[in-house]
């Protein structure tokens, strides 16, 4: 049976597109009734196509990697999930409090109940590490619900940005805090899960140093802490040392997967570019905040905090997706193939384009600034287009597949 959420995952591909297309056009001055939509673009990638790829995702390596039976599909969790980001994707545009609050508690739930069956899978299957310079078959589960348990916490701080749960939670900079807890503490947590899980599947070789995955695990956890902590309470002292700890793991899980693939160059294929290349996005907005931080002449501080999320999810969160979306697809519609990880040639360079655009229009003034900030996304939308086309191409196939098979 098709997982039920690739099915949504097609959805979420397909208003992203629309989406990004639309920023588009308002930045070229056309659909400015529009504007109000900032946020809920950056939802559909986020809770849309981020979240039903991890939620459909976790069990089922889980069980792989510690080699357990493959966990039935939870469809309370499914249910439970897509009902909560629907409401959300409607509450959201609307500004209506009590659909927000309704949202948000059940994508909570869901979040909750996938933790806890994460959590039951612990010490059970029979792999193991055999030696010191093996990678514990557990530690993939322990990113995932550190991912998760950030999760929950951006859930409640997002929620209440609507509510105003910030003033009564002693929140400095309530937004950032909800930004810090999903992009530092769940999608960097997940996705290493993700690399460390999967590296060898893609490749065909094992991380460079295995021995480094544990303490990763711990920098990239106690630094999302820091980042978190930081604009909660206001204070340089948790924001730096939590900046350093991440961008530390982050650099060391990168060359843990570069490493092995040097001097290899039919291993360099698209879909290894698109996950490596990624993490550009997260590198640039920190050296941008060093050049805010010790005043640098026309940098505005108000105009990379608008923009700069939207670069983060198009550059590295929907790249990430590129290259894995179509494997897995693979790995559903047609599992008599092998796999392989998706992307283009001209979908990397059109997703990068879009962040050199949108970087460049920050620092830029009106009209230029426009016109270049709408040519960003109009590169993000190119970009998604061969995905999705990559996608259904898979599905169809899948399907002629099945008429062959019928008699």
């Amino acid at each position: 049976m098709t997982n039920p959420y690739f099915l949504m995952i097609i959805l979420y591909i397909g208003l992203a597109i629309l989406t990004a297309l639309d920023a588009a056009l308002i930045s070229f001055d056309i659909l400015l009734f529009l504007r109000g939509l900032r946020w809920l673009r950056i939802h559909f990638i986020t809770l849309g196509i981020l979240t039903e790829l991890i939620f459909a995702l976790m069990p089922n390596l889980v069980a792989i990697r510690t080699k357990q039976p493959k966990p039935k599909l939870r469809w309370d969790i499914w249910a439970t999930l897509n009902a909560g980001i629907l409401t959300l994707l409607v509450g959201i545009p609307m500004i209506d409090t009590n659909v927000i609050l309704i949202g948000g508690t059940l994508v909570f739930t869901a979040t909750t109940l996938l933790s806890v069956q994460l959590y039951q899978m612990r010490g059970k299957g029979t792999a193991s590490a055999n030696s010191a310079d093996e990678i514990d078959p557990h530690i993939g589960r322990k990113f995932y619900i550190g991912g998760l348990s950030y999760f929950l916490l951006g859930i409640i701080i997002g929620t209440g940005l609507w509510l105003g749960w910030g003033e009564y939670m002693y929140m400095k900079v309530p937004l950032e805090v909800h930004i810090h807890a999903n992009n530092w503490g769940l999608m960097s947590l997940v996705f290493a899960g993700l690399i460390i899980d999967l590296y060898s599947k893609f490749t065909g070789r094992s991380l460079q140093w295995p021995r480094s995955i544990t303490p990763i695990f711990w920098l990239m956890t106690l630094g999302a802490f820091g980042l978190v902590m930081g604009p909660w309470l206001g204070s340089l002292w948790f924001t730096v040392p939590g900046l350093v700890a991440h961008l530390t793991a982050t650099v060391w899980l990168i060359a843990n997967m570069v490493r092995p693939l040097k001097g290899d160059r039919k291993a360099w294929t698209p879909g290894i570019w698109h996950l490596i290349t990624s993490y550009t996005w997260i590198l640039v907005p920190v050296l941008v905040g060093v050049l805010i931080t010790i005043k640098t002449p026309g940098i505005s501080g108000a105009g990379v905090e608008a923009n700069a999320p939207q670069a983060l999810i198009y550059g590295w969160v929907l790249q990430f997706g590129f290259a894995l979306v179509p494997y897995f697809f693979r790995q559903n519609f047609t599992p008599n193939q092998p796999a392989k990880l998706g992307g283009s040639w001209f979908s990397l360079a059109t997703v990068h384009l879009g962040g050199i655009a949108l970087w460049v229009s920050i620092f830029l003034s009106e009209p230029l600034s426009g016109l270049v900030h709408g040519s960003a996304y109009v590169f993000w939308t190119l970009s998604i287009l061969p995905i999705l086309k990559e996608v259904w191409g898979i599905i169809n196939q899948s399907m002629e597949n099945l008429e062959e098979k019928t008699p």
